[in-house]
């Protein structure tokens, strides 16, 4: 939000309940704004197993309600959606990893890549574009959904898996307890992903037209590797559990993307490499830990 502020823009953050139509309506037409960057979502995936219906209820219902909120304004330019590579979920490319076979170069997923959700936050942030795309057609919302891929570069949440194998291996030198070594996974830096998000606000009438993009990079690792390469540059040689966390079932071993046609349409791109962003996130926790 300070970003868009120091932009110049004039910003509203919703202070009702998604799950409360009436109220949520009644704000969205009283602000009467020109843009909406719908964020909010339950996005723990291994959670959404244990906790379907609540995924379920904020991360769709809530949507359907800003949604057709949103239809009924006058001056709308765009709705700008939040969604996930999650969505691509299985592919065929899953299981030949899970049985051992090895690529020299990975598939990248894309516009045309069929989604198979298999999460239930998945399935709810696929079942979100479906509504977008209806909403596009009959009611003339105009939108665009964003696949976002992991993020990492937090400051304040180590949940999610570059920021836990960080603050884990700085919190214990001995050993550390995580979950799946085989699923490949591609990671964006949280600064580019913040300039991606600007600069969708600044070019807002360039992708209203109901489209759907992924965002990259290409630069897809092996979770064993990945947490090799963050003890490697944090000095650390302690023993890694694996296996540790619950099973999530129908585990995903793939998700990769670029980011060729948003590129193509706003002339962003992803500009921190991995290696970098890693750096710049051990250096964030370090001194928090200090």
């Amino acid at each position: 939000m300070p970003k868009l502020t120091s932009n110049g823009h004039d910003v509203h953050c919703l202070v009702n309940d998604l799950t409360d139509y009436d109220k949520i309506s009644a704000e969205v037409a009283e602000v009467n704004p020109q843009l909406i960057i719908h964020l909010a979502a339950r996005t723990e995936v291994e959670k959404s197993f244990y906790e379907p219906v609540p995924f379920a209820t904020i991360n769709y219902l809530g949507t359907i309600n800003l949604v057709n909120a949103a239809a009924r304004l006058p001056d709308l330019v765009n709705f700008l959606f939040a969604s996930t590579m999650e969505v691509y979920g299985w592919q065929p490319v899953s299981d030949e990893i899970k049985n051992g076979k090895i690529f020299t170069e990975l598939p990248v997923f894309d516009e045309t890549t069929e989604p198979h959700p298999n999460a239930p936050y998945a399935v709810a942030k696929h079942a979100c574009e479906k509504y977008l795309e209806y909403a596009h057609r009959s009611l003339g919302l105009p939108f665009c959904a964003i696949r976002q891929t992991n993020t990492y570069g937090r400051t304040d949440n180590n949940f999610f898996v570059v920021e836990q194998i960080i603050t884990q291996m700085l919190n214990d030198p001995t050993e550390i307890n995580l979950g799946y070594a085989e699923p490949y996974r591609n990671f964006l830096f949280i600064d580019d992903l913040i300039d991606l998000w600007m600069t969708l606000v600044a070019k807002a009438e360039q992708v209203n037209h109901g489209e759907i993009f992924t965002i990259g990079p290409d630069n897809a690792v092996r979770i064993s590797e990945l947490a090799d390469i963050i003890a490697k540059k944090i000095g650390w040689s302690g023993t890694i559990n694996w296996n540790k966390k619950p099973a999530r079932p129908g585990e995903i071993y793939l998700l990769n993307s670029g980011y060729n046609l948003i590129n193509q349409r706003i002339g962003w791109q992803p500009t921190t490499e991995l290696d970098v962003g890693l750096d710049k996130t051990i250096n964030i926790w370090q001194q928090q830990a200090q």
